[in-house]
């Protein structure tokens, strides 16, 4: 077997070879071995206080050649105060994810995050320099240690169409203020937020997972593609219907979307039925439903109430989990009582997390009354497709 001669060269000559070939062959290269792939994993180590971390951030992004992503280093470990570090990894596409280490839960505290264009914040952090030009920003483990750090960050980013923030346990308020250029907004797992203000005027995907806060869309804006996972039920006690109505117009003309069965029961239903049928999803193209058992039955009824409401629907995807918030007394009359459209566009159907194919096998032939054509493609939990 012939002799591995690249794996004894240093780092500077092996990326230096790597920076010639396409972007799609240079990222195969840490494949190779573990040799190859430290290349891609070595980070730089920087000390410092918490007032530090941004011009270090910046100095890191501005070093980093997208044509040349091995000349300098693309990723971060920047320590400070007392056992804390902020991880910085900076991707192509002006891609930038921090991510700043979990502190020791008996340390947390309620926070609250205001990201608002810099001319309107008091940064107390040094600003970035002109150069610094971020459009995807990840966000991930923000303590109320890190909040005004965060803060200063994105308030600094004047061009950022895409925020993501991640598992930010404590934060309790959130207020994103953003130019035009803010197109994508997703929440993950911030499971204590009980505020969010949005004042996005031209926001178009928003993605959300988590008990359902108390949301107030400042501006109205049409949404083509909205998450609402809220499968973990309400975030705060005494929300009302009409305290959604504004999240609802946002939805209203979503070409994907993603729907808890009790939020159609508790919040969206109660507005729209007054309406006689008038209120239709007409954009919708693809739904993800995520239903429940209860008292270990499959209930449809909601769920056929929804698809009435799209009759432009061509995808359906339903999911099943147990463990999914149910509201007590839902509405039981829901399908008596909403108009029918026919599905004339509905191409494919998918369950997940169904416990048996019986139950799939009856919602299959439930469905089939609503469709109008040709029947669609029906997929079952275990990958299958129904004749």
């Amino acid at each position: 077997m012939g002799k591995d001669l690249f794996s004894n060269l240093p780092d500077e000559i092996l990326g230096r070879i790597v920076s010639f070939l396409p972007n799609e062959s240079a990222l195969e290269t840490s494949l190779l071995s573990t040799r190859w792939r430290d290349l891609w994993n070595e980070a730089v180590v920087r000390h410092g206080s918490e007032e530090d971390i941004i011009g270090v951030v910046a100095g890191f992004m501005t070093s980093f050649e997208e044509l040349d992503p091995l000349k300098h280093p693309r990723k971060l470990q920047f320590h400070f105060a007392q056992d804390s570090v902020v991880l910085a990894t900076v991707a192509n596409n002006s891609k930038l994810m921090l991510d700043f280490s979990p502190w020791k839960e008996e340390l947390q505290r309620g926070y609250e995050l205001l990201f608002k264009p810099c001319k309107q914040h008091m940064a107390t952090y040094q600003p970035f320099p002109s150069t610094f030009s971020v459009k995807t920003l990840y966000l991930k483990s923000v303590s109320c240690f890190t909040s005004e750090v965060a803060s200063s960050i994105v308030s600094n980013l004047e061009h950022l169409e895409n925020l993501v923030l991640v598992d930010c346990k404590g934060l309790e308020s959130l207020s994103v203020e953003s130019t035009s250029e803010l197109h994508k907004l997703t929440i993950l797992d911030c499971l204590k937020l009980k505020s969010l203000h949005l004042k996005t005027s031209k926001l178009k995907s928003f993605r959300y997972r988590g008990p359902l806060p108390f949301i107030r869309p400042e501006y109205h804006f049409n949404l083509s593609d909205a998450t609402l996972d809220f499968r973990l039920g309400l975030s705060c006690s005494g929300l009302k219907t009409k305290d959604f109505d504004a999240t609802l117009l946002t939805i209203k003309n979503s070409e994907v979307l993603t729907l808890c069965k009790w939020t159609f029961e508790v919040l969206i239903w109660p507005s729209i039925s007054p309406l006689s049928g008038s209120f239709k999803f007409y954009k919708l193209r693809e739904l993800w439903w995520i239903d429940n058992y209860n008292k270990n039955e499959f209930n449809i009824q909601a769920l056929f109430s929804f698809l009435k409401l799209c009759p432009s629907l061509e995808q359906l995807f339903v999911t099943i989990d147990p463990e999914s918030y149910s509201a007590e007394g839902s509405n039981s009359c829901l399908m008596k009582e909403t108009k029918c459209t026919e599905l004339e566009h509905l191409k494919l159907i998918k369950f997940m997390g169904f416990p048996s194919q019986k139950d799939e096998i009856s919602l299959a032939k439930c469905l089939t009354h609503l469709i109008k054509g040709s029947p669609p493609k029906i997929k079952t939990s275990d990958g299958n497709f129904l004749e």
